[in-house]
């Protein structure tokens, strides 16, 4: 049985027994008694998990979709007893770490993470992340396996002390249950469903936990939300904007209105053309849209952005026009104001403030130089 946050905090105290002073020490204590609530972490923008921490360190994190709950224990403490089986328990530290969820990564180099994780869902040319690849390229991380296919020998072998996933796992679900069965506990992560950039990157505060780093991971949040405290409040630039890429069967995928990237185009200070794009009954945060009807809502925009994420890095104009012709009649084709983002892009989480600031450039701007993730279609 699964228990809300609400329903976790009432039957703790009655049902959990736990040392009492369980933070590092010399001596571990010798008697038991209940684990006692402290406070709820702070949360400003995050909403798809919360974090409750209990007096001598422990810090129960629950998925707030799924209801799956971690109580992340202090390496010297002793082991909780009268836990629901629900609850799965991750004991400090958090060793030999199988990470899938490719947009976790950056947040772990953030807080100097990386020993922790010594498997990767990902090849290490599929890395975008300088850090990361020369891990892998050094043997430092090795290779397990996509999320659909993992190595379980090499992951066994590895001692792993969890897995890090996304939601495609549950495509596989066999996969998941089967790690489980072999003792390896699974951390489905949700950022990925956070309606905006900062709630995004407001799971530091998740992973600073899982990794004893707290304190930084508060740091680093505060200081890119600071980053962005002079966009604030300032008017629209009236530069209406769409995001975009062309698929192989001649579609334009988009982001909806609701989604984190058009949210970035509107605090950089630009109007995304899209805003109306509403779910059509998935939680995708794209959709495909015949190209007369990308037409139709874009022809007028002052910039254009091209994800290069799916279908490659367009380089030129001419590359462009060569994977839709309507593109040449296009207001921002015509004036040159089309960028495509790095393919680092998607990967760096941690850099969406760097991502906004580049846009407000953008909109603000004639032809600013040095962006972060934005290059130019020549």
């Amino acid at each position: 049985m699964k228990l809300t946050r609400q329903q976790f905090l009432r039957v703790l105290p009655a049902t959990v027994l736990a040392l009492s002073g369980c933070a590092a020490s010399e001596t571990a204590p010798a008697s038991t008694e209940e684990l006692v609530f402290d406070h709820a972490c702070p949360l400003d923008y995050a909403t798809q998990f919360t974090a409750d921490c209990y007096e001598g360190g422990y810090t129960m994190l629950t998925l707030t979709e799924s209801g799956e709950q971690f109580l992340v224990t202090p390496e010297d403490a002793a082991e909780v007893e009268g836990l629901p089986e629900s609850v799965t328990v991750l004991r400090q530290p958090v060793r030999n770490i199988y990470l899938v969820s490719t947009s976790v990564m950056d947040l772990f180099l953030a807080l100097d993470g990386l020993d922790s994780v010594t498997l990767s869902g990902t090849r290490a040319e599929g890395w975008y992340l300088d850090e990361a690849r020369a891990a892998m390229e050094a043997g430092r991380i090795a290779y397990a396996g996509k999320y659909s296919a993992p190595d379980y020998e090499k992951i066994l072998a590895a001692n792993c002390g969890l897995a890090i996933e996304n939601t495609m796992i549950y495509h596989t679900p066999e996969v998941k249950e089967q790690l489980e069965r072999f003792g390896i506990p699974v951390l489905v992560e949700r950022s990925s469903y956070e309606s905006g950039p900062l709630a995004r990157l407001e799971w530091l505060k998740f992973w600073g936990i899982l990794l004893g780093k707290e304190e930084l991971a508060e740091q680093e949040f505060a200081r890119q939300v600071e980053r962005l405290a002079p966009l604030t409040g300032q008017a629209s630039t009236g530069k209406r904007c769409a995001f975009f890429s062309i698929t192989a069967n001649n579609l334009a995928n988009v982001r909806k209105g609701g989604d984190y990237v058009a949210q970035m185009i509107e605090m950089a200070g630009g109007d995304y053309v899209f805003a109306d794009l509403t779910d059509n009954g998935n939680n995708l945060s794209t959709m495909n849209l015949p190209l007369e009807d990308f037409y139709a809502g874009a022809k007028d925009a002052d910039v254009l952005l091209y994800n290069s994420t799916i279908e490659g890095v367009v380089h030129t104009t001419e590359e462009l026009v060569a994977k839709c012709p309507l593109l040449a009649e296009f207001k921002a084709v015509q004036s040159g104001s089309v960028w495509c983002t790095t393919q680092s892009f998607f990967q760096q989480s941690t850099a969406l403030v760097d991502f906004v600031l580049d846009l407000h450039r953008v909109f603000t701007e004639n032809d600013p130089a040095d962006l972060q993730f934005l290059r130019k279609v020549e």
